[in-house]
């Protein structure tokens, strides 16, 4: 089936809007049970297609344990070294990491052993017109990767830059206090 069937579908089953949301000028972050909207900039309307497809990729819906296998997943892949972006995803990483670790641990193993479809340098045209199974295929590596050293150093180094991302708003208030 085409992606782009697909992509339509996972909007229709989670409530997101066609196109997910790049026509829109905001869109929402749930932090437990409120609607945080934040500024929707073209470097984000960009790249949300690729996040939708790599929900379908890893069969994740977008609860918070989706969301949180997605932003593990991403750190694997090292989508983190696109920027603007990264901050994003950092975000999302650290405050899922906070939520649901195990899940967001699972999807970073996960993305060690894919290739980020960020990286497969296809625009969205031609991404949404290829079969998923031809992404599956594309997206695998050629070897796998073991869990080892680097690997956990890449982790542990990935949730401390996201917790000072996560928390860098409280940490300057907390300097501003100290300062008063």
């Amino acid at each position: 089936m085409k992606l782009k069937k697909l992509l339509n579908q996972f909007y229709l089953n989670n409530g997101l809007p066609l196109n997910g949301g790049i026509t829109n000028n905001t869109f929402n972050v749930k932090v437990w049970f409120i609607n945080i909207p934040f500024p929707n900039p073209k470097f984000h309307k960009d790249v949300t297609h690729i996040h939708d497809i790599e929900h379908i990729l890893n069969n994740c819906d977008t609860t918070n344990k989706g969301e949180a296998f997605i932003a593990g997943w991403e750190i694997g892949t090292r989508f983190y070294k696109h920027f603007p972006i990264n901050i994003i995803i950092f975000l999302a990483f650290g405050y899922f990491l906070l939520l649901h670790p195990k899940t967001v641990f699972k999807g970073f193993k996960k993305g060690l052993n894919n290739i980020g479809i960020i990286d497969l340098g296809l625009n969205k045209s031609e991404l949404i017109q290829m079969e998923f199974n031809q992404l599956v295929k594309i997206t695998q590596k050629e070897y796998d990767t073991k869990l080892g050293i680097p690997q956990l150093s890449e982790f542990i180094f990935c949730t401390i830059i996201s917790q000072i991302i996560l928390f860098f708003p409280i940490i300057l208030i907390i300097i501003g206090l100290i300062y008063i």
